[in-house]
C-alpha cells in the first residue's frame, strides 16, 4: 500500500486526468493498433522472429514505438512553460511595452499569450493542441514537433508490414474474373509457415490498420512540415499571423514603416538550434530572447499594442435583437448559418436580446466580437468573446466603437 502510495499521489491526479480527453485518447489508439497490428503481422505471418531480419524488424518496431510515445509524453506532460503569476518586468517603465492579463493579474512576457484552455500566459506559444490536451510552446516545441517526424516514419514502416503481410497471405488467393492477379516479387515475398491461419478478421484488422497508418502519415507528415517552417524562421504559428497582421496595417495606413520580425536571426541553422539542443532543453528563459540586431526586446510587443489599438478604431458595436444558446450549428438560425459554421476552436458565445457586442471581425454568416461587460465583471477578469450568428445582432447606428467601447487598455 505504502508502494502504491509512493506512486500515486494526489497531487499528481491533475496531470493523469490530461489522459481523459479525446485528442489523447484517439493520438494513443491511433499508436497501440498500428503498433499492436504490425508487430503481429510481422511475427505470425510476415516475418517471423526465427530470422535474422525478422528479429531486425522486430526490434525497429519496437523502437519507433517507444520513440513515438517518449516525444509524445514529453510534449504532454513537461508542458510548454508559463509565465509566472503576477509577472512584470525588472524595469517598470518597460510595462509600457506590455499587455496587461487580468486573469494572471501579470503582464505578457515577449512571446507569450495567454491560453484561455490552459488558463495560464504561456511561453512563447504556438497553440494549443487538442492531441496531447496542452499547449506546444517554449519547453515542449521540440518534443512535439520529433513527435510529428517520428509518428509518419513509424506509420510508413508499419504500412509497409501490412502491405506485405496481405500480398504475401492473398498470394494465391487473389483473382478477378477469369484472370489471376500474378506480380513477381519474389525478393520481398517470403514463404514460411505461420502460426495461425490468415483469416477474415486478421484481414481485417491488417486492412483497418493500413488505413489509419497512411492517414496518420499523410495528416501528422503535414503538420510536420508546417512546424519545422516556422521553426526555421524561429516563429510560432501566432508571430507568423502577428506579422501578416502588422504588414496589413502598414499597407492599410501608408504609414511608411518597415516591419522586421526580431526573432528571425538570419539563418535557419541559427533559427533552428534556438528549438532543438542535445540536452533536450531549448535556449533561454523563456522570457528574454535573441534578437536580430535591427530590433530590441518588445520590438513585437509593441507591435501588438498597435494591432490592438487598430483593432478598437476597426470594431464596430452591435446590438442583439435575437437569442442564440452558444450552439456550434445551431439548427434555429438558418440552413447558411448551420452548414457554413467557421471550422476553429475558438469559442460560440451566448447572446440574449438587448446586449451589446463589439464586433471585429467574420464572415457572411457569422461574426466574431466582445460582449460589453459591466464594471464588475471587468474588475474580475472577465472577458467574454467568441463566434455568434451574424442574424442575431444588427448594427447601432447612433454610437460608434471609439467612443462606447469599454476601455480594454492592455488587456488581453
Amino acid at each position: 500500500m505504502n508502494f502504491f502510495s509512493a506512486i500515486v499521489k494526489f497531487e499528481n491526479l491533475h496531470e493523469v486526468r490530461r489522459l481523459c480527453h479525446w485528442g489523447p485518447v484517439i493520438a494513443l489508439t491511433v499508436i497501440a493498433v498500428c503498433s499492436s497490428v504490425a508487430i503481429l503481422d510481422s511475427i505470425i505471418w510476415y516475418w517471423p522472429l526465427d530470422t535474422t531480419g525478422g528479429s531486425v524488424n522486430f526490434i525497429m518496431l519496437i523502437n519507433w514505438t517507444v520513440l513515438i510515445l517518449y516525444n509524445y509524453f514529453n510534449a504532454m506532460y513537461m508542458g510548454p512553460g508559463y509565465i509566472p503569476l503576477q509577472w512584470k518586468p525588472d524595469n517598470q517603465q518597460e510595462t509600457m511595452y506590455l499587455q496587461f492579463c487580468r486573469i494572471c493579474q501579470g503582464y505578457k512576457a515577449p512571446r507569450s499569450h495567454h491560453c484561455r484552455k490552459c488558463n495560464r500566459c504561456v511561453m512563447k506559444m504556438d497553440h494549443h493542441c487538442p492531441w496531447i490536451n496542452n499547449c506546444c510552446g517554449h519547453l515542449n516545441h521540440a518534443y512535439f514537433t520529433s513527435f510529428l517526424l517520428l509518428a509518419p516514419l513509424g506509420c510508413i514502416h508499419a504500412a509497409f508490414i501490412f502491405i506485405m503481410t496481405m500480398y504475401t497471405e492473398l498470394y494465391d488467393r487473389i483473382s478477378f474474373g477469369w484472370s489471376s492477379v500474378k506480380i513477381d516479387m519474389s525478393a520481398v515475398r517470403r514463404v514460411h509457415h505461420p502460426i495461425m491461419p490468415f483469416n477474415v478478421a486478421a484481414f481485417a484488422a491488417t486492412l483497418f490498420a493500413l488505413g489509419l497508418a497512411l492517414g496518420t502519415t499523410i495528416a501528422v507528415g503535414m503538420l510536420f512540415f508546417i512546424q519545422m517552417k516556422v521553426i526555421t524562421r524561429n516563429k510560432t504559428s501566432i508571430e507568423a499571423w502577428i506579422e501578416e497582421k502588422a504588414k496589413d496595417r502598414i499597407q492599410y495606413y501608408q504609414t511608411g514603416e518597415e516591419f522586421v520580425f526580431p526573432y528571425d536571426l538570419g539563418g535557419r541553422w541559427e533559427n533552428f538550434k534556438q528549438v532543438f539542443t542535445w540536452s533536450g532543453t531549448p535556449e533561454g528563459d523563456g522570457i528574454e530572447w535573441p534578437v536580430n540586431e535591427k530590433c530590441h526586446q518588445y520590438t513585437l510587443t509593441i507591435e501588438q499594442l498597435k494591432q490592438k489599438t487598430d483593432k478598437r478604431v476597426r470594431s464596430v458595436q452591435y446590438r442583439v435583437v435575437e437569442d442564440y444558446n452558444g450552439a456550434c450549428c445551431p439548427l434555429g438560425k438558418g440552413l447558411n448559418t448551420f452548414f457554413r459554421t467557421p471550422c476553429t476552436e475558438e469559442p460560440r458565445i451566448k447572446l440574449t436580446k438587448g446586449e451589446t457586442i463589439f464586433a471585429t471581425r467574420g464572415t457572411k454568416w457569422w461574426m466574431y466580437g466582445d460582449k460589453v461587460l459591466t464594471e464588475e465583471q471587468i474588475r474580475d477578469g472577465v472577458r467574454i468573446r467568441g463566434w455568434f450568428p451574424r442574424r442575431c445582432v444588427e448594427k447601432c447606428h447612433y454610437d460608434s466603437a471609439n467612443n462606447s467601447a469599454p476601455e480594454e487598455k492592455k488587456d488581453l
